[in-house]
């Protein structure tokens, strides 16, 4: 069994920047899709970002402009780095990786969520 751990949440008012991370090992990022999702209370979760093993970025059009994933392979780690925050953006962040498997990637791993609440 793998779980990611997420860190790098908190409270921050509208238009202030976090950045979030999220630790793989023993996963290698180089070799593994990752992504970035959400949940706010009462909604579904949502995708915000990915990177799949090709190195293509792709993002939510809510997040695009403001939100920039990127990966340390070196350290295994994901980040999202998150500026112009809104009040909307407020949610449980999770990260998640898997291997790609033809043209589909399989998140089979998660963590457990870093909070991020912007007032």
């Amino acid at each position: 069994h793998v779980q990611l751990v997420e860190s790098g949440g908190g409270s921050v008012q509208a238009g202030g920047s976090l950045r979030l991370s999220c630790a793989t090992s023993p996963l290698p990022t180089s070799r593994y899709c990752l992504a970035w999702f959400r949940q706010a209370p009462g909604k579904e979760r949502e995708w915000v970002s990915s990177i799949n093993t090709s190195e293509e970025t792709d993002y939510a059009d809510s997040v695009a402009g403001r939100f920039t994933a990127s990966r340390d392979n070196a350290k295994n780690t994901l980040y999202l780095q998150m500026n112009s925050l809104k009040p909307d953006d407020t949610a449980m962040y999770y990260c998640a990786a898997g291997p790609k498997w033809g043209a589909d990637c399989e998140y089979n791993y998660w963590g457990h969520g870093t909070q991020v609440t912007v007032s």
